[in-house]
């Protein structure tokens, strides 16, 4: 019987050798053109979105605007008054209704606001703005019994951060029905955080999806290339993002949307801008703002206002609730100008690199211990009533948000 040497053993061997590496920068060299070529196709799409604007004759519905502001002064005289009163010009002031709540700004907030309050005046613009002496010191000296106090690590009873900014959205709606008891109503409500955006972005924003949705959000930005509001934007599974850098999201219909720069659906949003239908705040039972009990925000939980709305939103389900990528603000004029430029606003290295970061991320990284300690705390807090029910539980986070004098913290 013939035994085959060593010698013969190799060279045996060397032709597979060469085989497997040969098959194997072939499929790198194939996986490398597919990658390529997905960069090339992405950025086309993103160049015609952003060069193919809609029409800018705005539509006829007539637009409530709410605004909650503190300390916000540089944005307002700088941007946002300005950018106000043409939005007013473009959607025409007799179908415009401007609603600001000030909440005790100690910089020249107030004195920027009254000044938009004497140009509207001029146009005409239906109005309120109020403005409060009541500071945050002032919140957190009070009473601590009723809502939104609770018992700290700390071993004190703080007043917490969301049942507060709740309350302030809360009353930036309130002439909202007001003018519904006088038969004056609106088609939707814009709500505007202090952002730097243009009428352009505004009538971008209402149009998404052809005007259908329950809710349109805008995607901003504080420090380009991260996207900033992480607390509301959940993706169309109901996840955080994954990186907060384009193309964020872990589920896949919210991350191909994005590709292409379509409406992308997801659970939740903010963002700096939304637009929603003013039904469901007219409804028998109006939607509102909340935060979520205080019994659960015990078990170090909590959640936006900006994204549980959306899960008490009827509309939801029925329409969908969407962010529109064509419409990015800014929280600082250098922001905005770094997502609005002249060319793109994504180089081809940046999509190559963020698209395998994704990649990777989704491949090695899990959401399944934070998901797993919320679980477990919500379900903890449902058997000790048997009327707690929380429906927003996709916005819930492991955290404990509390009013300081100076803004907020973590405790």
């Amino acid at each position: 019987m013939f035994l085959p040497n060593a010698q013969t053993y190799r060279s045996a061997l060397f032709p597979r050798r060469i085989l497997r590496r040969r098959f194997f920068l072939v499929f790198a060299l194939v996986f490398l053109l597919w990658s390529t070529a997905e960069v090339i196709l992405i950025r086309h799409r993103l160049l015609n979105a952003d060069t193919t604007h809609p029409a800018t004759t705005p539509r006829r519905d007539r637009v409530y605007i709410a605004s909650i502001h503190w300390n916000n002064e540089e944005i307002l005289r700088s941007h946002w008054n300005n950018a106000i009163l043409q939005l007013a010009e473009a959607l025409g002031p007799e179908n415009v209704y401007l609603s600001v709540f000030e909440s005790g700004s100690w910089d020249g907030t107030k004195m920027a606001l009254q000044e938009l309050d004497r140009s509207l005046d001029i146009l005409c613009v239906a109005r309120n703005i109020t403005v409060s002496e009541k500071t945050h010191h002032d919140e957190i000296s009070a009473s601590t019994v009723g809502d939104g106090w609770i018992d700290t690590p700390q071993g004190r009873k703080e007043l917490r951060r969301i049942p507060y900014l709740a309350s302030l959205r809360n009353l930036s709606l309130q002439p909202l029905y007001a003018l519904l008891a006088n038969g004056i109503t609106f088609d939707r409500i814009l709500f505007l955080n202090d952002v730097v955006f243009t009428t352009h972005d505004v009538l971008n924003l209402i149009d998404t999806n052809q005007g259908e949705y329950a809710a349109a959000c805008s995607l901003d930005f504080s420090k380009p290339p991260l996207y900033y509001d992480t607390f509301a934007l959940r993706d169309s599974l109901g996840k955080e993002h994954v990186m907060q850098t384009w193309p964020y999201f872990r589920s896949s219909e919210s991350r191909n949307a994005m590709k292409y720069m379509s409406p992308v659906p997801v659970a939740s949003c903010w963002n700096g801008m939304v637009s929603m239908p003013t039904s469901p705040f007219y409804a028998d039972l109006p939607l509102a703002f909340r935060g979520v009990s205080n019994s659960l925000a015990l078990s170090h939980v909590e959640g936006s206002e900006c994204c549980l709305i959306h899960a008490d939103n009827p509309l939801t389900r029925e329409k969908g609730v969407y962010l529109n990528p064509l419409v990015r603000v800014g929280y600082n004029p250098t922001a905005y100008s770094l997502v609005h430029p002249a060319y793109s606003w994504l180089s081809m290295w940046q999509m190559y690199q963020s698209l395998w970061e994704n990649r990777m991320r989704r491949m090695f990284t899990s959401t399944f211990l934070k998901d797993w300690v919320i679980r477990r705390r919500v379900a903890s807090w449902e058997t000790q009533d048997g009327g707690n029910y929380e429906p927003g539980q996709f916005c819930l986070i492991n955290e404990m948000q509390v009013l300081r004098e100076n803004g907020w913290a973590h405790v």
